[in-house]
Parts: structure tokens; C-alpha cells; sequence
């Protein structure tokens, strides 16, 4: 089950094709949402070609990414975070429980978040734009983060870690079309956490009802599934929440400052309008 996800040339070019039908919709359909909805489908596809192109990109020497990654290992356990290996090893007796690991790490990352942007988009317009703002700002930042090279744990073969997906033909980084894979040393930070996390957030404070909560089992087994299948440290998680945390402060802070700034000038319209009304009253001889 090779190439379960979107190469960057696929996503580049459908992000093309769907930009050039948003384009002729617009021009000649009288109703300018579906056109709307085709552009954004393709910003999305083009901020995900962007990530895996960059990801193929550093800044730094790719010969030290195993030693980075061996010292993240080595710190996490001098902090006392648990050992990824011991996790590994409890669902390896279990082949349907690792093939299910691996299809989710596959699909659910882009998936789930393109079902969230779809839903904000058609339900709930007025939320859509932060969302947005917030997955391009997130995955920009952590996209920075990686031009250091850092291995993923399942490079560790020494550490006792196991590449789940190779070993039951469910990679990702093992067939491609042409000859393009996804980079495999840009591990830190992990911009599947971070993604998961944001549709989570965004459905908890859009939704209705209590049955939004149950959306905290995407990130809670997102996480899970990148570290038994060897893909990610707790710390690239880690470090996706904290880059994450940072983006949605700012945002606030934005929006706090912009709001201020439209409270000021719709006073001062007000207060424009209200002048000429004003009529000097004459002095009395």
C-alpha cells in the first residue's frame, strides 16, 4: 500500500488546476461561492506541495540529522519522558493494530484538516479566515524549524526502534511518483501534531453541542500513532504545541490591537458626522 499520500508535484498541480477552475468559475458563474471554494481547496493543496518541497531544503549539513535525533532520545529519557521504544513494542504483536497506525498517520494528517476547512468554509464563513490564518502561520513557522535536518526515530535501528511502515509496504517515503518522496530528515517539529491540534481547537470553539469534545481523540491518537510507528519523538510534538501556542497568542493580540484600532475610527466617524450638526450659539449683547 505505497504512496498514500500526495506527492508535492500532484499537489502542485492540482492546486494549478483548481486555481484555473475557481478562475473560469468566477468569470462566468453568477454565484461566486463555488468559485471560493475552489480557491481555497487550492491554497491548501499549494501550502502542502510547499511543505514537502521545502522539506527536501536545509540550511544545515543533512550528515548530523542521526546525531540530532540520538541526542533528542537521549535527552527525553534524562527528562523522564517515556521511552517511544516501549510504546513501539506493545502494539508490534499486533499486525491489524500497526497496519491501522500506519494508514492513519497516511491519511488522517491532510485529510482531516481539509474536512475542517471545507466545513468552515460552507458552515461557518466568519471563522473560516482565522482557521486559515492559523494552519498557514503554523506550518510556515515549523517549515523554518526544519531546515535544521533532524531523523525521524525509526532511523534509529541502534535505539531499538522499527520503521513499522516499511515493514508491512504501508511507507510513505517508499515509492513515489517521479522519483519524488517526501523528505525524511525534517522530523522536528512535527507538523502532524501541530495540524491535528488546530482542527481540534477550531472544532471546539465553532461547534455546538457536547459532542464537539469527542474531536480531542484526533489529536490524542494522532500522537500516539506517530510515535508507535517510529515517525516522531515526543519532543517534535512538543516543540509543534509550543510553535502552535506562540501563533494563536499573536493572533489574539492582533486581533485585539485591530479591534481597538476599528473601535478609534469608528468613534472618530462618529464623532465627524456628529460636528457639522453642531451649531455655535451666539454671544448675548
Amino acid at each position: 500500500m505505497q504512496n498514500l499520500t500526495l506527492t508535492w508535484q500532484t499537489s502542485a498541480a492540482a492546486s494549478v488546476a483548481l486555481y484555473g477552475s475557481a478562475f473560469a468559475v468566477a468569470r462566468f458563474a453568477k454565484r461566486p461561492g463555488p468559485a471560493a471554494v475552489l480557491r481555497e481547496a487550492g491554497t491548501l493543496l499549494a501550502l502542502f506541495a510547499l511543505w514537502q518541497v521545502v522539506g527536501h531544503l536545509s540550511l544545515m549539513s543533512t550528515d548530523h540529522a542521526l546525531d540530532r535525533a540520538e541526542w533528542i532520545h537521549r535527552t527525553e529519557l534524562e527528562f523522564g519522558l517515556p521511552d517511544e521504544v516501549a510504546w513501539q513494542r506493545v502494539v508490534m504483536p499486533h499486525p491489524w493494530l500497526v497496519q491501522a497506525a500506519n494508514y492513519y498517520y497516511a491519511t488522517m494528517h491532510f485529510g482531516a484538516m481539509l474536512v475542517l476547512l471545507l466545513w468552515l468554509f460552507l458552515k461557518h464563513r466568519a471563522k473560516y479566515a482565522w482557521v486559515r490564518t492559523t494552519v498557514v502561520v503554523t506550518t510556515a513557522v515549523c517549515l523554518l524549524v526544519q531546515f535544521v535536518p533532524v531523523a525521524p526515530p525509526r532511523m534509529l535501528p541502534g535505539n531499538g526502534f522499527v520503521d513499522l511502515a516499511v515493514q508491512y509496504g504501508q511507507s510513505v517515503y517508499g515509492g513515489a511518483v517521479a522519483g519524488v518522496v517526501p523528505d525524511q530528515l525534517s522530523a522536528m517539529p512535527s507538523v502532524h501534531v501541530a495540524w491535528c491540534v488546530i482542527v481540534a481547537v477550531a472544532v471546539i470553539a465553532v461547534a455546538r453541542g457536547p459532542w464537539r469534545w469527542l474531536v480531542v481523540l484526533h489529536p490524542v491518537l494522532t500522537v500516539v500513532v506517530v510515535v508507535v510507528t517510529a515517525n516522531h519523538f515526543w519532543a517534535d510534538g512538543l516543540v509543534a504545541v509550543g510553535i502552535l501556542l506562540v501563533v494563536y497568542l499573536v493572533q489574539n493580540a492582533v486581533s485585539g490591537w485591530r479591534q481597538g484600532t476599528l473601535a478609534a475610527q469608528a468613534a472618530t466617524a462618529v464623532a465627524a458626522r456628529e460636528l457639522p450638526e453642531r451649531r455655535p450659539v451666539g454671544r448675548r449683547r
